[in-house]
């Protein structure tokens, strides 16, 4: 099976209570395709970097096998991000965003992509993942997230994209907004109603929930002795969810389940350390390993 991931690849300035970190790899697309990438070998990435993007971390991606035609190096500056977390570790203080070129970016997905039987839709312009969506043939899962911005300035256009979207990431803060609900159920619920056919919810070291119909499964988060930057960690995760549903070639529930405990596991590796350095060191033993010990945590 093939994963098309349409996002963003930036350059990221982070600060926490421990350390900072400069001009290292991040956006959205970058860390979901690494982490799909330890379950299905066939991840192509379609995103735009500015003249300035490191050779280094082209290499860190083609190294993990992803296929980079769809990324295009445009003359300028590279999408950067800058922000810094508390103590708490939870909504990071903004400092600085500088679009650069991906203020220009209108993706032409390239023709041996437009197959692609799996397909995510990072967090962008709803206007541009219903435009992705547009050129491809007839993917068998088509998966996207979101953010409050686009909720609170696109929302006819992210609403009309959910009738053509199967599983829907978002965090809990972003789903009671869309929804205009103060219950996660009740928000769940009617967001159900306009169309994807499973809701993902991100909780972060509350773990995440699952809405399918009738159907709702709670996962709690792996319990973590350091967490250093949990930047992508949400992108790690959905790469984790749609990597192994692409991997094992079924939606089941059994393994829909399956699959959001391994996002779980590839998160808790994002977060050992600023950008992509923990993720690019471990192995697919690593991952078994702590999935065994996350089965163990939630057994009773």
């Amino acid at each position: 099976m093939s994963i098309l991931v349409v996002g963003s690849v930036a350059l990221d300035t982070v600060k926490t209570p421990f350390a900072s970190c400069k001009d290292v790899l991040g956006g959205s697309a970058t860390y979901f395709s690494v982490s799909a990438s330890f379950f299905e070998p066939n991840v192509n990435l379609v995103g735009i970097v500015g003249s300035d993007f490191p050779s280094k971390y082209i290499n860190l991606l083609k190294a993990r096998k992803i296929d980079l035609k769809g990324l295009i190096i445009k003359k300028g500056k590279t999408f950067r991000w800058e922000g810094e977390y508390g103590w708490d570790f939870s909504n990071p203080d903004t400092i600085a965003t500088e679009l650069n070129v991906l203020s220009q970016f209108n993706p032409v997905i390239p023709r041996e992509y437009r197959n692609s039987e799996y397909v995510f839709l990072a967090n962008i312009d709803p206007e541009i993942q219903k435009k992705v969506l547009n050129q491809m043939a007839r993917p068998k899962l088509v998966a996207c997230d979101t953010m409050n911005y686009w909720i609170e300035n696109k929302r006819k256009d992210l609403v009309k994209l959910l009738k053509e979207v199967d599983i829907f990431l978002l965090n809990e803060s972003e789903i009671k907004e869309l929804a205009g609900e103060v219950s996660l159920v009740k928000a769940a619920r009617a967001i159900l109603k306009l169309g994807p056919k499973k809701i993902i919810v991100k909780k972060g070291e509350h773990g995440s929930l699952l809405f399918s119909g009738n159907s709702v499964f709670s996962t709690p988060a792996y319990l973590m002795e350091s967490i250093f930057d949990p930047t992508g960690a949400g992108d790690t995760f959905a790469g984790g969810v749609i990597g192994y549903l692409a991997a094992c070639k079924s939606r089941n529930q059994t393994n829909l389940r399956r699959a959001i405990v391994y996002g779980s596991v590839m998160a808790t590796f994002a977060v050992e350390d600023f950008s992509l350095r923990r993720l690019a060191r471990i192995r697919k033993a690593d991952v078994a390993r702590r999935f065994k010990e996350f089965r163990k945590l939630t057994c009773f």
